[in-house]
């Protein structure tokens, strides 16, 4: 069953002029997506995914930013560059509450915009 889902839209220019302001990366996202963000030399189209994607997360929870921090959801990719979300701290309590056990998600970029969707989802084992 579907518990929620979550879109948002940014520009890449606003993470970009973000990513020059002191403590922007290290205040929003995990070690690992630093390290992504390297592999990847910095390219602001991936960090303004990145972001969009942890502001899906919030609207799959319907809480908007609260009750938890941006770190507490981190977004990676595997082998094949497909995204994938990792829940810590007040987010994972979140997901637990609410039962969601799946996650899917989506990333289109064009040349100055990203696009994300999130759908969180739960089986009933009963």
């Amino acid at each position: 069953m579907i518990v929620g889902i979550g879109n948002d839209i940014i520009e890449i220019e606003r993470i970009q002029k973000a990513v020059s302001r002191p403590n922007f990366i290290t205040r929003y996202f995990t070690s690992e997506e630093l390290e992504l963000f390297r592999d990847r030399k910095m390219n602001p189209s991936t960090i303004a995914a990145n972001f969009s994607a942890k502001e899906a997360v919030a609207k799959v929870f319907g809480t908007g930013i609260r009750d938890f921090n941006l770190k507490d959801v981190e977004i990676l990719r595997d082998e094949l560059g497909r995204p994938y979300i990792n829940l810590y701290g007040n987010a994972k309590d979140i997901e637990n509450q609410m039962g969601i056990d799946k996650w899917h998600i989506t990333v289109s970029h064009t040349k100055s915009m990203v696009s994300v969707v999130v759908l969180g989802e739960k089986h009933d084992y009963s």
